[in-house]
């Protein structure tokens, strides 16, 4: 067995009902002035708010809410989180939502511990030494931010998406009532059933010379097999506990280190995609669809073995000893299906509703290789023209 790290500090507190134990647990973790960070409109229409402050105030805590987080969360959102945080003299950050909400969090967190602008951390420009503490009740099962140490924010000024891992936003706490995802729409349930299934496809392809761990990779297929079935069932009944439960709890393990070790993964599909969404603001989930497929038609031949043990032991396909391409091949487009089948894009055009122009791939590609800076993965390392191949592919 290789050498890998895994840390999982985060407390989770899972069931129906439990984001009344809020405040409860806002104070176990020494707050005393919280920001109730949260995105739209749902969180106040459906009541989880008001049921949040409650608890709050039952817990004998000040609160400041700040809404308004987007999709690909935006960094001037950030700037006036830390802001407010300063002026009122918050201690403890709550994250109300889903991923992107939690990545606002964590990136405030880093703002208002750290000395100047906090995208400079994102820009690598400085070192993260401290983040302030941090809980979330989780309503979308998707990223896995709630127990990752990740987090991915979007500068408007120049339509960068840059993400930030340190050992220090891990949240204290996760709250995760899969009765909170039941009102989500459809097309936001499929992207973020990709979102998961990416996060273990990323550290399922990593570097070939890695030596594979049969524990790992039972539990990472399980899952993919797992969110597949229960996405159907979500989409088809929005309102199963047991198809909600699985996906969030999968969405959570996808993303903790439980299916492999961030560290040894690819993460090209990940950097990819950042682009997209950066640039044109499409559903995360949604993007990585759309480009896995060309990805893995790009790379497979770099260890086809491990495209068709993919095709064998999550879609049951039978393996071609003559032609183990085939069989890998075979696995890359049941992937494609799937993604089609739960209403998820496999090329950008569906995904954008245009064909990307030879001038816009030059683009993303010049912007996911850090300006020609570096380059991405590791099942197959890429540089700047093969992430400009792949976005041709993927057009």
């Amino acid at each position: 067995m290789d050498y890998f790290k895994f840390q999982a500090p985060t407390q989770i507190v899972f069931g129906k009902n439990t984001e009344e134990q809020t405040g409860q647990l806002c104070k176990k973790y020494g707050a005393h002035k919280v920001l109730v960070h949260f995105g739209g409109g749902s969180a106040v229409k459906s009541g989880l708010l008001d049921r949040i402050c409650a608890s709050l105030q039952q817990a004998g805590l000040d609160y400041v809410l700040l809404g308004g987080v987007v999709p690909n969360p935006l960094l001037s959102k950030v700037r006036e989180g830390v802001e407010l945080c300063r002026k009122e003299n918050v201690d403890f950050i709550l994250a109300v939502g889903g991923g992107s909400v939690i990545d606002s969090a964590k990136a405030i967190g880093y703002g208002l511990t750290n000395p100047g602008d906090v995208w400079d951390y994102y820009l690598r420009k400085k070192e993260i030494a401290a983040c302030a503490p941090l809980g979330t009740v989780l309503t979308i099962a998707a990223a896995g931010s709630e127990m990752s140490n990740s987090s991915v924010i979007t500068n408007e000024d120049g339509l960068l998406k840059r993400g930030l891992n340190t050992d220090y936003c891990y949240c204290k706490f996760a709250v995760l009532n899969p009765q909170l995802t039941y009102t989500l729409p459809a097309y936001q349930t499929a992207s973020g059933c990709t979102d998961i299934m990416v996060h273990t496809l990323e550290r399922y392809f990593t570097t070939p010379k890695a030596q594979a761990l049969h524990l790992t990779d039972s539990i990472a297929e399980a899952l993919l097999r797992g969110v597949m079935r229960n996405a159907k069932i979500a989409l088809k009944n929005p309102e199963d506990y047991d198809a909600r439960a699985e996906i969030m709890w999968s969405g959570t393990l996808s993303h903790n280190g439980t299916t492999g070790d961030r560290d040894f993964g690819d993460w090209s599909c990940h950097q990819l995609e950042h682009e997209l969404s950066g640039v044109f603001g499409v559903a995360h989930g949604a993007g990585l669809a759309a480009i896995w497929g060309s990805w893995a038609r790009y790379v497979c031949r770099e260890n086809i073995a491990r495209f068709a043990q993919l095709a064998v032991n999550v879609f049951g396909l039978p393996y071609n000893y003559r032609d183990p391409e085939a069989t890998a091949l075979e696995g890359i487009a049941a992937m494609e299906s799937f993604f089609r089948h739960i209403g998820m894009p496999t090329d950008i055009h569906t995904l954008i509703g245009a064909e990307l122009t030879e001038a816009q791939i030059e683009e993303l590609a010049y912007k996911c290789s850090f300006m020609g800076t570096r380059t991405i993965g590791q099942f197959k390392v890429l540089n700047q023209q093969d992430m400009a191949a792949i976005y041709r592919m993927a057009k």
